[in-house]
């Protein structure tokens, strides 16, 4: 057996037990632990020496799989006992002391923002405990928080789904309240990322946000359009701190240390501080942590002389961190960075070997890194995203010359702006050029055509990606199966240009009823006649769906329909009526009265369930909400709202469509013995995971929409929801990958156009 592949193959085996152990019940982990110790013992007590090499490896792989099982049993065990175990299983409401353990996430809903973050809860009811928990608040107080503080709050606990490494989800009520500051550490830590930001300002706005993040980690500037920007091109990986950020980090204080005339002895001691205080300020994030163990390894060998190995150092990297935090066995962060590392040290050097006779040194280099870590995370990425790449490589390539100057001027600068900002904001200047440069490159690939591909979702898009690129390997490797893939590819590429040539005009002929792609929100247009439409939902924006109504040639609205007071579905209003007639407006009974407000001056009165309406040849029925309650408050929850919403069913000729708003499962479950048959479904509250299946069962649709935006904080649509969707037969199409989605009448039944 290859050698590098000795301490790979345990640390894998630590990886995957620990995955499988943290979802099943802590007796099972200890069986587990048990059956691998056993085994073992078995494989390692005789003693051939002809298969000693072999034995040993797998002896390490049993006893690394029997570690990883029996710590996660002894976590598991030790978070599901106690006092706040038993509030979440209550769903009891208690004040408590904790210490922040994270930093604070924030993400702006629909209707507020939401802030998450961990902390570790170490008294409550006057009992000492030490146990982690996950807190979900929206009082902009808790942002300003840094690891390392004690808080006291009052939430309500709940169980955590799927996760038996955590205590319980709270959530928060209020602010908290701050019992002791960070720690002298924390604060030197959180002091040199603030005088950064505050160095960076002399820049321009993205480049403030970006350059932040490449250096420390610090993503709380960057703009929610250039993240999505970053996504779509494959760049993501610059805003978050990886082994890349430390490698340069390392090599600059090696290369200053020899410089130095320090020597192989001096030098790596000095490195390790570097990383020691570059974890503590970009904070101990899984890739953070992955880099820094490996980089600790890797300095060890340079230490002693010895020839330094990328596997057997990534394999002792994973192998203790997931010994020492079992939760990472199942972060995607974790995954990612380890999977690219793989990539670049297995698949890199002969793929550069391979383009180095094409191609000059430099630029082969350049391509199999980028190509080589790509490939390596697309099964993971295709899992979380249900989409490929197709650009990635290439904005990679063209960002790489100068993501090390830019690192390194950002590192400087962080540095120095402790002591004192002119030099820093000396620094960052040049450094800000070459972030503009990188958000250029992704600004530009990620409006290409097809810059993304749409592919299955979870495991099993990752697996068929794997025999993709298998097919592909063949393909490459056999010169007639090449040429005619070639001519396949080639037939296929002048089919789709004479598809877009002579494709009718924007809206189709014949159309009855278009999703508006308005980002993470609903509008959707029901046609009435020439020019006139109903309306459900405004979307977010005004400018999105004032775009779409225009794109429609809409300029009657006899009735818009508010399905429920959420700003992704009623901020959008002022643009329905921009240009347009607005006559009536029909909200849910339960309205705060925003919708009207936004509206005022147009009739509005609220649906009520049996309600119809004709306007032209389109009759619209109310069928929920089913009860009327007291109007809706800021207290509200999410939920509460949502289930207030409208549902329609409209008809017309040859046509039918069930509007659900943001009805969530319980809701579903009481209309579902209600719900007619339909041939469109719009899929409740964007795909989300809150579903119930005999509710889209008996709508019995052939063609669902899904209106989200592109890479929503949230997921939408849920992989899950797609799922069930598929197996009940349903063709699924959702704004975020096909833009404004158009049904069709024809002559052989419905039909969808996209405009992409």
């Amino acid at each position: 057996m290859n050698h590098d592949l000795r301490l790979v193959l345990p640390a894998l085996a630590a990886w995957v037990t620990a995955a499988v152990a943290i979802g099943v019940a802590p007796a099972v982990s200890y069986a587990l632990a048990a059956a691998a110790a056993v085994g073992a013992l078995c494989v390692l007590a005789p003693r051939r020496a002809g298969a000693a090499p072999r034995l040993l490896v797998a002896g390490a792989v049993l006893a690394c799989a029997a570690a990883s099982a029996i710590g996660v049993a002894l976590r598991a065990t030790a978070v599901g006992t106690g006092p706040v175990p038993d509030l979440a299983r209550a769903g009891r409401t208690a004040t408590v002391e904790a210490v922040v353990t994270g930093d604070p996430q924030a993400t702006v809903g629909a209707s507020r923002r939401t802030i998450t973050l961990r902390a570790r809860v170490e008294a409550v009811r006057s009992t000492d405990v030490r146990v982690p928990v996950l807190l979900i608040a929206h009082d902009g107080r808790w942002l300003d928080l840094v690891p390392s503080q004690r808080v006291r709050f009052t939430g309500w606990f709940r169980e955590p789904r799927e996760d038996r490494l955590l205590a319980a989800v709270v959530l928060v009520r209020g602010s908290p309240s701050v019992l002791s500051p960070p720690s002298g550490v924390q604060r030197a830590a959180e002091t040199v990322r603030a005088r950064l930001r505050a160095a960076t300002d002399v820049l321009p706005p993205g480049q403030r946000g970006v350059l932040p993040a490449m250096v420390v980690g610090d993503t709380s500037r960057i703009p929610p359009d250039l993240a999505d920007d970053f996504r779509t091109a494959g760049l993501t990986h610059l805003l978050v701190v990886s082994g890349a950020n430390l490698a340069i980090v390392i090599g600059a204080v090696v290369g200053l240390c020899r410089l130095a005339g320090l020597g192989r002895r001096r030098a790596p001691p000095l490195a390790v501080l570097a990383v020691c205080a570059f974890v503590v300020v970009a904070r101990p994030e899984p890739s953070v942590l992955r880099a820094a163990v490996m980089g600790v390894v890797g300095l060890l060998a340079l230490f002693t002389g010895r020839r330094r190995q990328g596997l057997p150092a990534l394999g002792a990297a994973v192998l203790l961190l997931v010994l020492i935090d079992p939760a990472l066995a199942r972060s995607y962060g974790f995954a990612l960075s380890v999977a690219a590392t793989a990539g670049l040290l297995v698949l890199a050097p002969p793929w550069r070997d391979r383009l180095a006779r094409y191609l000059p040194g430099p630029l082969a280099d350049a391509l199999a890194v980028a190509a080589a870590a790509q490939t390596a995370v697309a099964p993971i990425l295709v899992m979380l995203s249900g989409e490929v790449g197709v650009v990635s490589v290439f904005a990679n390539l063209l960002a790489a010359p100068v993501v090390a100057p830019a690192t390194l001027l950002g590192a400087l600068a962080a540095v120095v702006a402790p002591f004192s900002l002119p030099p820093a904001r000396l620094l960052v200047r040049p450094a800000g050029l070459a972030v503009g440069w990188i958000i250029g490159i992704a600004r530009v690939t990620a409006d290409l055509p097809y810059a993304t591909v749409p592919w299955l979702g979870g495991g099993l898009g990752a697996l068929t990606l794997l025999v993709a690129a298998g097919g592909v390997l063949l393909v490459l490797r056999s010169p007639p199966v090449r040429l005619a893939v070639a001519a396949v590819l080639a037939g296929i590429m002048i089919a789709v240009v004479a598809l877009r040539v002579t494709a009718p005009g924007w809206p189709p002929p014949g159309w009855r009823m278009v999703a508006c792609d308005v980002g993470q929100g609903d509008a959707i247009v029901l046609s009435a006649g020439a020019g006139r439409a109903v309306v459900v939902d405004a979307g977010p924006d005004p400018g999105a769906v004032d775009a779409c109504l225009d794109r429609l040639k809409i300029t009657d609205v006899p009735l818009l329909v508010i399905t429920h007071p959420h700003a992704d579905h009623v901020d959008g209003t002022p643009g329905v009526r921009a240009g347009r007639t607005v006559r009536r407006i029909l909200t849910t009974p339960r309205t705060s009265g925003r919708a009207a407000r936004l509206a005022r001056g147009v009739m509005a009165r609220p649906a009520l369930t049996g309600q119809r309406w004709r306007i032209g040849d389109l009759t619209l029925a109310v069928i929920a909400p089913l009860t009327t309650g007291p109007p809706l408050t800021r207290s509200d929850d999410g939920s509460t709202i949502n289930n207030a919403s409208v549902v329609l069913v409209a008809r017309g000729p040859g046509f039918s469509a069930l509007l659900t708003g943001d009805l969530e499962a319980d809701a579903q479950r009481a209309l579902a013995s209600g719900v007619p048959p339909v041939e469109v479904l719009k899929v409740p509250h964007h795909g989300s995971r809150s579903q119930d299946a005999r509710f889209l069962a008996a709508a019995r649709a052939s063609i669902a929409l899904v209106s989200a935006g592109r890479g929503n904080d949230y997921g939408h649509p849920s992989p899950a929801t797609l799922d069930l969707l598929r197996r009940l037969d349903v063709r699924v199409h959702r704004t975020d990958r096909e833009g404004d989605i158009a049904v069709v009448r024809t002559a052989t039944g419905l039909a969808t156009v996209s405009r992409e």
